[in-house]
């Protein structure tokens, strides 16, 4: 039997609040909210991602008002914060470390940046041998120079289901 834990990427103040909104950025707060609910309820552990951008990062630099999370999915005293410099929060080891601890094989993930982050963390995920499920309506993203944001989040949501990286279902199908 598989043992999942919920992985919320980013969902910091620095990429929610106006006016440099991601696209959907209250809707897939709500979602992700109703994951973290429903995880929490069934006891599953929980892992919050928070990206560092460094200092001179006017949205998430460390300690900047744009660094915490969003309240509605903010973590709870005994749910980890992982904390990273890069796309990847598998980059140092520590989170693979406490997820193989607890005996986790499966991730459910939702959160930012769908072409950044959350691409990174699916990837990395599925190389290092959890099943991968991916809230297809609970990640967002920018508008980019070719694409729209929509556009982005239609393009990485079959890319990686296509290449089996990740199975997609949306948020309110999710259940633990």
């Amino acid at each position: 039997m598989k043992k999942t834990a919920l992985l919320l990427i980013d969902l910091q103040l620095g990429l929610l609040r106006a006016p440099s909104c991601v696209y959907r950025g209250s809707e897939v707060v709500a979602l992700a909210a109703g994951l973290l609910w429903r995880a929490r309820l069934a006891d599953v552990p929980v892992f919050h991602v928070r990206h560092d951008g460094g200092p001179d990062d006017d949205d998430l630099a460390r300690d900047s008002s744009g660094w915490f999370h969003h309240p509605d999915v903010a973590p709870q005293a005994a749910e980890p914060i992982v904390d990273k410099t890069t796309s990847s929060s598998f980059v140092s080891g520590e989170l693979d470390g406490r997820l193989r601890e607890l005996g986790v094989d499966s991730l459910v993930i939702a959160g930012l940046q769908t072409d950044f982050c959350v691409d990174s963390n699916c990837r990395v995920a599925c190389n290092l041998g959890y099943d991968v499920l991916l809230a297809e309506d609970a990640h967002s993203t920018y508008d980019g120079p070719e694409l729209t944001a929509a556009q982005i989040i239609r393009h990485h949501n079959r890319v990686l289901s296509r290449s089996g990286t990740v199975r997609l279902k949306p948020a309110a199908e999710i259940n633990f």
